[in-house]
């Protein structure tokens, strides 16, 4: 073999081998394009990576996302108690309102004169009726006044009875001619001067009487006695406070509510509210007519009864006015609705295994019970996801534990584990 034909022979393996590895390569691309999928398939553990996401860069519910070729749909693995049944109920909707309860009246009784007490006839915490008789003044003084206003009433009354015999003697005597005009005249001024001091006589009576009064501190309306502010032989000085006495059949509560709900709040309205562990009603007995310009809101004022003293003052208490009541309405739990970037309400519905996006309105908000009416969106039955779970998408697979086909027992983590395809 000469040495030209060695030379082609060697080119010609050399090229051979070339063609061959670029062959090779090829045919192995496309398998390593599947295995990038694949390790980069999305998981659920809330990082936000892999193409299925909640919700896509504009704040919408996302779905689980469709790549070329096998790529597998994400799953997560919930509790019972993050999935709940949309039913129908009664709902109450209400504004919350709170504070502290307050007697109806506070009453401060206040002497009305100078003197010394003799007696204090009451204790804090006592009930006392209207008209029952708490403290008294020494009063040897005011009722020998009235005494002696008596006696000249007596004698006023005596003189009139007098001139008004003589006038009617009289007035015969000149109508038969006996007696002059003059005479006449002079008994009628002496029963009108009669007159006059009779009624002074009876002012002086009652202003004495008045005074003999002032000297006993009597309960102005029935209720408990707060406070006693002075005791046995005190010498007291005129407008000295005696006693606070304060009306507990009856509480007031005193709420500012927004003043976008104004025009809900209603007179009567029924007023649900708890205090001390239990539970009580009362209903609107005023509205303020004015908007406090400071804080925006209306005070409204809320009477509670309270015959048995069930509730002291003073005690704070928390409830709403019920504005409405909707019988048999679609409810679902507040932790269900969610917001997208738009302010677009949706909920998560079960669709068999397969999270789907259902987009609601809401109506009536109960947050007593932490429940909202839904009007539009989804039907009686359906099945939503509640609270926070992780992240979420269209697509996705669930698996409910304790159901058929789930995990006996226990959530596998909130954030799910990856479907293999």
């Amino acid at each position: 073999m000469t040495a030209v034909n060695v030379a082609a022979l060697t080119a010609a393996a050399i090229l051979g081998a070339a063609c061959g590895k670029e062959a090779a390569n090829a045919d192995a691309a496309p398998a390593q394009t599947t295995g990038a999928a694949t390790k980069g398939s999305p998981n659920t553990k809330g990082d936000g990576s892999g193409p299925a996401r909640a919700e896509n860069g504009r704040g919408q519910p996302g779905g689980g996302g469709s790549g070329g070729g096998q790529r597998s749909q994400p799953s997560i693995t919930l509790a019972s108690s993050d999935v709940a049944v949309v039913r129908r109920g009664n709902i109450e909707e209400g504004v919350a309102v709170t504070g502290d309860l307050r007697p109806i009246e506070s009453v401060t009784i206040r002497a009305r004169l100078e003197g010394d007490l003799v007696s204090v006839l009451v204790r804090e915490g006592q009930h006392v009726s209207a008209g029952e008789l708490l403290a008294k003044f020494e009063d040897s003084e005011q009722a020998s006044a009235v005494a002696s206003a008596k006696a000249d009433k007596l004698a006023a009354e005596s003189d009139r009875a007098t001139a008004k015999w003589n006038l009617d003697q009289t007035t015969e005597l000149f109508k038969s001619g006996a007696v002059a005009e003059r005479d006449f005249k002079l008994a009628q001024q002496a029963l009108a001067s009669s007159t006059a001091r009779l009624a002074a006589a009876d002012a002086k009576v009652r202003g004495t009487s008045s005074v003999l009064s002032d000297t006993r501190a009597m309960a102005p309306t029935s209720g408990v006695i707060q406070t006693r502010s002075v005791e046995n032989g005190e010498h007291i000085g005129r407008g000295a406070t005696l006693f606070t006495l304060v009306r507990t059949n009856v509480l007031e509560l005193a709420a500012a509510v927004p003043s976008r709900f104004a025009g809900v709040v209603r007179v009567g309205q029924p007023v649900l509210f708890s205090a001390d562990g239990r539970s009580f009603s009362g209903k609107v007995a005023r509205i303020s007519p004015m908007v406090d310009p400071t804080t925006r809101s209306v005070t409204i004022y809320v009477q509670i009864p309270n015959e048995n003293d069930a509730l002291k003052g003073g005690t704070f208490a928390a409830g709403r006015v019920v504005s409405r009541t909707i019988q048999k309405a679609l409810v679902v739990p507040t932790s269900a609705i969610r917001l997208t970037g738009d302010g677009q309400q949706f909920v998560y519905r079960l669709a068999g295994k397969v999270i789907d996006v259902a987009n609601v309105q809401v109506g009536a908000v109960d947050d007593r019970v932490g429940v909202v009416e839904v009007v539009d969106g989804l039907a009686d039955g359906d099945r939503i996801i509640v609270g926070n779970v992780g992240t979420l998408g269209r697509g996705m697979q669930v698996i409910v534990a304790g159901e058929e086909g789930g995990p006996a027992g226990g959530r596998q983590g909130r954030g799910g584990t990856q479907a293999k395809q």
